[in-house]
């Protein structure tokens, strides 16, 4: 049997204890947040893995905004946005950020897309090698021409067909091919030099 819908003052009710926890994990209180995560942690997932189609992937981005939420919660205004309009705000933009960078990472030809995603500190041995290559694509990404970059971005990440790259560009759908052509062949080939660099320097250590 199916349990009755919230009614509004139920909804009001869960509302204010939202606004008082984000008020305690402001103050840092742990078990504020552990609370929250228990109201909010199965409906979060459930989101993010629809939107992702990937449970994996829904598991760490609900890591990510409750890490958020810790860190952030200072910023939540409740005269502005319900708690649960600003959290799930916090994931969609996640949710977001991964399938962009899950684009990119693809379309250039590189492995292990969820390393890329430019996600909070949860464990820092893994976060480190994180952010390292994410920095190394980010400045991969500065280097490109302006025009390889920005046929490179609206293709992977704005997901635009190469006619309508063109057409954005002013130029010729042979021309934008080039320009994609060109910026993966870079990129590849900083990431080949930037993995050969890194096992040189494990051989000189040993």
């Amino acid at each position: 049997m199916e349990a009755a819908p919230a009614s509004g003052q139920d909804r009001a009710r869960g509302s204010d204890e939202d606004d008082r926890l984000l008020a305690r994990i402001a103050a840092g209180e742990q078990a504020a947040l552990v609370r929250f995560m228990e109201r909010h942690g199965r409906g979060l997932r459930h989101f993010a893995a629809r939107y992702l189609d990937s449970r994996e992937d829904a598991e760490d981005v609900a890591q990510d905004v409750f890490v958020a939420v810790w860190k952030h919660a200072g910023r939540f205004d409740p005269n502005r946005a319900r708690a649960t309009t600003w959290l799930y705000r916090i994931a969609a933009n996640r949710c977001k950020d991964l399938r962009r960078w899950r684009r990119l990472r693809a379309f250039i030809g590189l492995e292990d897309l969820h390393e890329l995603l430019p996600a909070d500190e949860i464990d820092a041995e893994a976060a480190t090698g994180a952010r390292q290559e994410l920095a190394r694509v980010r400045a991969g990404l500065r280097q490109l021409p302006e025009r390889q970059r920005m046929a490179l971005l609206l293709r992977a990440v704005a997901d635009l067909d190469v006619p309508t790259i063109a057409e954005v560009m002013g130029a010729t759908v042979g021309s934008v091919e080039q320009l994609l052509v060109r910026a993966r062949r870079a990129l590849r080939d900083r990431a080949a030099d930037a993995d050969d660099n890194k096992k040189a320097m494990e051989r000189t250590s040993l």
